[in-house]
């Protein structure tokens, strides 16, 4: 059976990042597609798309490109499965920072609607967790969370971290469509390849 390709316009729709984005990638040697058409059109094959999830995976941690192409270059063959576990902690973090930026929301709503005025330093701490929320992590804070993370697994017996895990799938079972779809702009806003934020598509 063929390996199945892509032209980058196809690439693109599947993925959301731009053709832009993976001409400027090609340019930079960061994902250079494995073949080309007949008539020259880029080609990507599957290696090529778990290449491309590195790349955005490591744009969503904060890394800028060149950091990223030393980082490739480095270790060509990463386990991605070390990758998405990765993602998921900076994924949990953030709907855990997007949980704390609803209740504010929804506390400085109820006030506003009963006419009680907010003071300034809950709308400073509003703006506060406003910006955090939109601001993707440092590699170095980014570090610090999968050490904390570990850490608090490890103090934790079998029974407490099965709790812990069904604690958290409730939790966000329990967000309304509306939440989910809020969550999902927000982190995709912080991956800058196809939402404008990178430098190719500005």
């Amino acid at each position: 059976m063929a390996e199945q390709v892509w032209r980058v316009g196809d690439l693109a729709r599947e993925t959301g990042v731009t053709v832009r984005a993976l001409h400027h990638y090609d340019q930079l040697g960061l994902l250079v597609p494995s073949s080309r058409t007949s008539g020259g059109h880029r080609s990507y094959t599957e290696s090529d798309v778990h290449r491309l999830h590195r790349i955005v995976a490591l744009r969503g941690f904060g890394f800028p490109l060149e950091d990223i192409a030393a980082l490739l270059h480095a270790d060509p063959d990463q386990d991605p499965r070390d990758l998405i576990r990765q993602q998921l902690t900076l994924v949990e973090d953030r709907i855990a920072r997007a949980g704390a930026l609803r209740t504010r929301l929804l506390e400085v709503l109820d006030g506003l609607e009963h006419t009680v005025e907010p003071s300034t330093s809950e709308f400073l701490r509003l703006i506060e967790e406003t910006v955090t929320m939109n601001q993707p992590l440092t590699p170095d804070e980014f570090a610090r969370l999968i050490r904390q993370r570990e850490e608090f697994a490890r103090s934790l017996s079998a029974e407490e971290f099965a709790a812990l895990l069904k604690r958290r799938e409730d939790a966000f079972a329990a967000l309304t469509p509306a939440d989910r779809e809020r969550l999902e702009a927000n982190r995709a806003r912080m991956i800058p390849p196809g939402t404008g934020l990178d430098p190719a598509d500005g």
